[in-house]
């Protein structure tokens, strides 16, 4: 089998990405069902109110996430997905009934995005350390990777196929549809097999357990790097599907189809992009610089074009470096920390990469209703070539971060090699452990 589709050898993990293509599917049908909803019915192309949509969906993560990432280490993960999977599920159906029952309001909206906020804040650090239960060490790239295609294929269908139920019947029946596709993640979850499972040994209940996962990633620079840099581009630059209204509605002055393919044409690149990286056994750090870099080059220059279908065709190298940066700072993150702080830290690297939305998705709506559409692509391609400068000069002038970043890479590998020859691994080799010290002590 291909190196980047090594993780469908495993019978559990063929359940889990089915279910979360159909599930995600169903996300981008209402994600884009929302935006139009709030941008043409309830509002007069508001990018504020679609903004504040956002940030209301995506504001639980910044609350919830570090008590999140205490639960994913604490609790089987998988019970605690089909929780969260059926409160998003009761989201969806509440906000499709509204409207399809013409009764719709905008604060219902807000309230239903609060709503699936704080299920996706729960969500999120389960779902991200799953992955790593689900498959061996040996395919967590591969798992990772193919968990972006899924997403990507989604969103290849799902924007288009939103695109023409809104012509169609309106806004209603994307928001019943994803109610609908929950039952896929819930199903495979009921499905997958416990002892074909790779699951790490729970955290007991103790206090002081958000803090201790906040002094692990302050002893690692190279974590706090990765961090700061997704921090700064996700706020500005992560708001693809206000951007895309903007684009669609007020600056090409297109209808719902359009905007529908707007989205497919950017998951061209996103989907290319997953099936590239999931090659990658050990993803560098200094990809992640160079591709949120990347990202902000394509996205400045894509604001600049002047005709609808060239910015389409720009969406798939914006595509293709949105994911390239998030699949390998998801990986970097994932197969660098060690396996008992790993729910505590992704929930902390979740809340910054989309809990950062909050902040940034009111300001980027303002800026394309005050200034026009293309300001706020521009905002976000700033922000990439901002965080990669930084990050690309802290990486010149700090040697160590990298040392570090290899080193643990090396150490988590060794551990789970030795796990899956049942040798004990309370000690790393000599060799090891001297490479981690030295270079955290730098």
């Amino acid at each position: 089998m291909s190196s980047s589709l090594r993780a469908l050898r495993n019978r559990n993990y063929r359940l889990w990405v089915s279910g979360t293509v159909v599930s995600n599917t169903g996300t981008w049908v209402q994600r884009t069902s929302q935006d139009w909803l709030v941008l043409t019915v309830l509002t007069n192309h508001s990018g504020l109110a679609t903004g504040i949509t956002t940030g209301l969906q995506f504001a639980p993560l910044m609350v919830f996430s570090a008590h999140a990432g205490v639960l994913a280490d604490r609790l089987p993960k998988r019970k605690v997905l089909m929780a969260t999977q059926s409160v998003m599920c009761a989201s969806a159906l509440i906000l499709g009934l509204l409207v399809v029952t013409h009764t719709v309001q905008l604060w219902h909206v807000f309230a239903c995005a609060f709503l699936l906020g704080c299920g996706t804040a729960l969500d999120n650090p389960s779902r991200q350390a799953f992955v790593s239960e689900v498959v061996p060490r040996r395919d967590v790239t591969s798992a990772v990777s193919l968990n972006s295609a899924s997403m990507n294929i989604a969103r290849l269908i799902g924007p288009g196929v939103a695109g023409l139920i809104i012509a169609e019947w309106g806004t209603g029946p994307g928001f019943l549809i994803n109610a609908a596709s929950f039952a896929a993640v819930l199903i495979a979850l009921v499905r997958m097999r416990q002892a074909d499972m790779y699951v790490s040994e729970r955290l007991p209940r103790r206090p002081g357990q958000v803090r201790e996962g906040l002094r692990y990633v302050r002893g690692r620079p190279d974590l706090i790097l990765i961090f700061a840099v997704t921090g700064l581009v996700c706020t500005f630059a992560y708001n693809f599907q206000i951007t895309n209204a903007l684009m669609a509605s007020s600056a090409f002055h297109r209808g719902p189809r359009e905007y529908g393919l707007l989205g497919s044409a950017m998951a061209v690149g996103c989907l290319t992009a997953a099936f590239v990286n999931a090659r990658r056994d050990r993803p560098r750090i200094t990809l992640v610089i160079g591709s949120v870099a990347g990202l902000g080059a394509v996205m400045t220059l894509g604001a600049l074009v002047p005709d609808y279908y060239l910015y389409a065709i720009a969406l798939v190298p914006i595509g293709l470096c949105s994911i390239t940066y998030i699949n390998s700072a998801n990986t970097s993150v994932q197969l660098t920390t060690e396996a008992r702080f790993r729910g505590r830290v992704l929930a902390l690297y979740v809340a910054l990469q989309q809990g950062t939305s909050p902040l940034g998705a009111p300001l980027v709506g303002w800026l394309g209703s005050e200034f026009g559409a293309r300001w706020s692509v521009i905002a976000g391609g700033v922000s990439g070539l901002l965080a990669g400068m930084c990050g690309w000069l802290v990486l010149r002038a700090r040697p160590s971060i990298r040392a570090l970043y290899t080193a643990s890479l090396r150490a988590r590998a060794a551990e789970e090699e030795a796990l899956l020859v049942e040798e004990p691994v309370d000690e790393l080799s000599p060799d090891l452990e001297s490479d981690l010290h030295r270079t955290m002590s730098d």
